[in-house]
């Protein structure tokens, strides 16, 4: 039976077009795009594992290896079983960091510029022989049906039509994160075809052949050498090695890690094909001895690897021989279509001079340009499958063509190791074991390939010539190739020592460790200046679409200047520029026009800032010790943020990373809002009164008068530096204090205190003023007796004296009953200090022991700054408290001198002295050491309170001479 060329091409045209059809509905019908979020149909896409090689050339390595083709099935099922120690950490960190290719990949862990070029070219040399094999299945394919047709015309067809669809399904438009949902739907569609076709084929090959499953038992039976020589390739070894290889290629061929990583669009979907994508394996490889056995009874008499279609055509049926041809022709497609794509992206990125952009070319439109350049990539790579299927048509076995770029991705497994686990590991390590575990592929497989193919006739047998005859090819291919690559990699891994880059991505890769990237702050001070910059290099367009696209990624507002923001839109943007051009490109764009601060390093506070985040933000798998300190980290900072005190924590520049809960209440600014802007930008007055404050060399400021929407608030601020291990100051931490409640009362209770001294003086003052009344009495009745007018006015200034004299006393008292609202800064007033203790010495006078005397010394000429009616009351209490300790006929001694920047006041008595038990309670509010009724115990306290409210100390101590004195200390006034 044989069939035209037309029809074959025609179904096979309708078939990929059916394919594209799907693909395309999917990208343009959300609803049917959602579907390539699903597990299972995400697990269905992964069947681009199997290529032509499973649908034809297991059939051929089943004849030669028996049941060892069954390892190619549990290399991928150890694979996808260790899905959360493996798989899982390599799509988080492809995602993260929007990484779209194996180049990307270990480019961004081996930080080179030799790095991805050689990935690159090693994927791109390995996986010819695979695609080789596609077309030299599917032009021998078409040959077997059609009897007629040069196979090499058929090969050059069917490359120029999936170089057509390559484009249409993944080159139609730039999608930086590169998620195609079609290619994954049309994928997932053509696994059913290829297990339905299989299925199929040995259903019937297992009835039309031999009746069903008891003439297969019947026929074994009579054939006991059919089972024997399955078994036999096992007991001789070569399994180890090819579940090694089927283990690498699993994630590492260059069609697989491109659907596992690049095209997940839903990672819980990795769930469900850790055991699924084995399952569908399971089902396309368990078929394969019925075919087998198949075909050997019915003596075909052609190559095993198209038994299927020899089957076909036994039963002469043109529309099972179609079916078969569809099936090994979608197995083929898929795997080019999806190879192309992937290699077309490290090849743009990589290997091509399109995205090296230069003075002239930066107007050019870089999405134009990378599109056209991947299109001319995909064009290219089948054009050198195509011309690597014309060297190697005499190579029979399609299993060895794959094997061989098995064995080629199985090479960057130490690399791998060493990218997940090992954060020691360099990028001269990765480069010399790399380039020693491809010249040791090139050695063992490459280069028999050749001698095979009559290409190179004089190159010696590798086994030979080391003396492994003992050993199978594969196993010796993978033990030399890949022992010398491990060894050199470990070697110059340790004898070189990583960069900051290279040890900044180590983190980033390692499962347990921080992925912060970065350092510092971007000098940028706007979203437009970041634009302004990447335009350089990208184009307004380019550029002006990125930073919206990272803006839009973050949630943040264009007109943000927050520093913290700024640094996560310039890493946002190096990620989406990673997906786009690769992460060594991305890296050095960003680096160049989106500059950091000049230090360069993490200051402490944006260190602790970044942990605290990650330790909130991710759900990072602690144990052992690192659990308990995250618990008391927890517990620690759950205080801070409960504490009624508001405490806000700030960089060197002024970036706010801390603003806790109380704090976010008096300021009525959330949490979330704060962090991350700098100070400067908050709304009033907190930015000027915490820059002021900042900017002030003061550390503490008491009461201050705040002015607030809820009204006015009375604040104490305090202020702390955090420095590094060298001393060097890291950043701030702000207390805020609302102290408005305690204010008021201290105000109240302090005016009690001066309601009771008046009270006292009350006596006094009457005292005061009779003397003077009296006069005014006397020279008031002579006056109508005096003619004389000199006398009279003589009377009347004496008059007019002893009113003033009334006056002076009046006014004293109103000052000192002068209810004031306690100090502020903005109520301090320059006071001298002599006048001040005068006034406090001739209240006492009012209603004080006559035979008391007071003493001043060095008060003339000194100022301080504060309250006159509070610091009055201060004087009148200490002096109080002096003439009731002192006995008769004493004096009491006030001097004052100035030390730095304060002046010292010191008051003594004559009097018995202060009990040594009473020292430490005497500012105590109540305690007193008068009898019950005497005294309320407030006098002293409300002092306490005020002078330390003025930035000053009050201390009380007894002289060695005898007697009481009272110290204290006020800031200096030297304006």
């Amino acid at each position: 039976m044989t069939l035209s060329l037309g029809l074959i091409y025609a179904v096979g045209v309708a078939y990929l077009a059916l394919l594209f059809g799907i693909a395309f509905l999917a990208d343009r019908v959300p609803r049917v795009g959602r579907l390539a979020a699903n597990g299972w149909v995400f697990s269905l896409s992964l069947g681009v594992y199997a290529t032509s090689w499973t649908f034809y050339g297991n059939l051929g390595f089943l004849a030669d290896q028996g049941y060892l083709y069954l390892t190619i099935y549990l290399g991928v099922t150890l694979a996808f079983a260790a899905t959360p120690w493996l798989l899982r950490p390599l799509l988080r960190l492809t995602r993260e960091q929007q990484l779209t290719s194996l180049a990307d990949l270990f480019a961004f862990r081996y930080r080179s510029r030799f790095t991805g070029p050689m990935v690159a070219l090693f994927m791109l040399a390995g996986v010819l022989p695979y695609i080789a094999l596609q077309i030299k299945a599917v032009a021998e394919s078409a040959a077997v049906l059609t009897a007629e047709t040069p196979p090499h015309l058929l090969a050059l067809t069917f490359s120029g039509t999936i170089a057509l669809f390559a484009i249409l399904f993944g080159a139609r438009h730039i999608a930086p994160r590169e998620k195609h949902a079609g290619l994954v739907l049309a994928i997932a569609f053509e696994s059913i075809v290829k297990l339905l076709a299989i299925l199929v084929i040995a259903a019937v090959a297992l009835y039309a052949v031999f009746g069903g499953l008891g003439g297969l038992n019947d026929w074994l039976a009579a054939h006991p050498e059919a089972v024997d020589a399955l078994y036999e390739p096992v007991r001789q070894g070569g399994w180890f090695a090819m579940m090694i290889l089927a283990f690498a290629a699993a994630f590492l061929l260059p069609r697989q890690f491109h659907m596992l990583f690049t095209e997940n669009i839903n990672p819980q979907a990795l769930n469900t094909a850790a055991w699924a994508f084995p399952a569908f394996l399971l089902l396309l490889n368990l078929p394969m001895p019925v075919l087998y056995w198949a075909g050997e009874a019915a003596g075909l008499g052609i190559s095993p690897n198209y038994y299927a279609i020899g089957i076909a055509g036994l039963l002469e049926s043109p529309s099972l021989a179609l079916l078969v041809f569809i099936g090994g022709l979608s197995a083929a497609s898929a795997m080019m279509i999806v190879t192309t794509l992937a290699l077309a992206h490290m090849g743009t990125n990589y290997l091509s001079p399109l995205t090296r952009l230069h003075e002239e070319e930066r107007s050019a439109n870089l999405y134009t340009r990378l599109l056209w350049g991947r299109r001319i990539w995909i064009v290219f790579i089948i054009g050198l499958g195509y011309a690597f299927y014309g060297l190697l048509q005499v190579v029979e076995g399609l299993a060895q063509l794959g094997l061989i770029s098995f064995a080629a991705v199985a090479q960057l497994l130490p690399g791998l190791i060493g990218l997940m686990l090992w954060k020691q590991a360099t990028r001269v390590g990765f480069l010399l074991g790399l380039g020693a575990g491809i010249a040791g592929w090139a050695f063992t497989l490459v280069m028999p390939l050749l001698s095979d193919a009559g290409i190179a006739t004089a190159l010696p047998d590798p086994q030979r010539l080391l003396r492994a005859e003992m050993l199978d090819p594969w196993t010796f291919a993978l033990m030399l190739s890949l022992g010398v690559n491990a060894v050199l990699f470990v070697v110059g891994s340790l004898l070189t020592r990583p960069n900051p880059e290279e040890a900044e991505a180590g983190r980033a890769c390692c499962p347990n460790e921080s992925t912060a990237t970065g350092a510092g702050l971007p000098l940028a001070g706007d979203v437009t200046e970041m634009e302004t910059a990447l335009a350089a290099t990208l184009g307004p367009g380019t550029a002006r679409h990125e930073v919206q696209r990272a803006l839009d990624d973050l949630g943040l507002p264009r007109h943000t200047r927050s520093r913290g923001d700024l640094r996560h839109l310039r890493e946002r943007i190096e990620r989406n520029l990673s997906g786009l051009l690769g992460p060594v490109l991305a890296r050095m764009i960003v680096d160049q026009h989106l500059r950091l601060d000049a230090a360069g390093r993490h200051t402490l506070s944006e260190s602790l800032r970044r942990i605290e985040e990650q330790l909130e933000t991710r759900p990072l798998p602690l144990s052992g010790l690192a659990a308990e300190l995250d618990a008391l980290r927890r517990f620690h900072r759950q205080i801070l943020h409960e504490l009624p005190l508001g405490v806000a924590s700030l960089t060197n520049t002024g970036e706010i990373t801390g603003w806790n809960q109380a704090l976010a209440q008096l300021t009525q600014v959330a949490t979330e809002d704060a962090v991350g802007q700098n100070i400067r930008q908050l709304d009033s007055p907190w930015s000027g009164l915490l820059t002021a404050f900042l900017e002030s060399p003061d550390r503490q400021w008491y009461k201050l008068n705040v002015d607030l929407p809820s009204g006015n608030r009375r604040l104490n601020l305090h202020r702390s530096e955090l420095q590094d291990a060298q001393g060097q100051v890291e950043g701030r931490v702000v207390l805020i204090e609302d102290v408005t409640e305690r204010a008021q009362l201290e105000s109240e209770i302090a005016h009690g205190d001066r309601l009771a001294s008046i009270g006292r003086f009350a006596a006094g003052v009457a005292h005061e003023i009779g003397n003077p009344l009296t006069g005014i009495a006397s020279l008031a009745q002579t006056l109508p007796l005096e003619d004389d007018p000199q006398e009279i006015r003589g009377i009347a200034d004496d008059i007019l004296a002893q009113t003033r004299r009334i006056n002076a006393i009046v006014q004293s008292l109103i000052t000192f009953a002068h209810a004031d609202e306690g100090p502020s800064a903005g109520h301090f007033e320059t006071i001298a200090l002599d006048e001040l203790v005068a006034e406090a010495i001739r209240l006492m006078r009012l209603a004080g022991r006559k035979d008391l005397q007071f003493t001043t010394t060095g008060l003339e000429g000194l100022h301080v700054r504060g309250s006159h009616a509070t610091l009055l009351q201060v004087f009148i209490n200490l002096l109080t408290n002096a003439e009731q300790a002192s006995p008769e006929n004493s004096t009491v001694a006030i001097a004052a001198r100035l030390h730095g920047r304060h002046i010292q006041i010191t008051i003594d008595d004559a009097g018995p002295g202060i009990a040594e038990s009473s020292l430490e309670r005497l500012f105590e509010p109540f305690f007193t050491t008068k009898p019950a009724g005497q005294g309320t115990g407030l006098g002293l306290p409300v002092a306490y309170s005020i002078v330390r409210d003025h930035g000053g100390t009050l201390m009380a101590a007894n002289r060695p001479e005898g007697g009481a004195r009272f110290l204290l200390t006020l800031p200096r006034d030297d304006s």
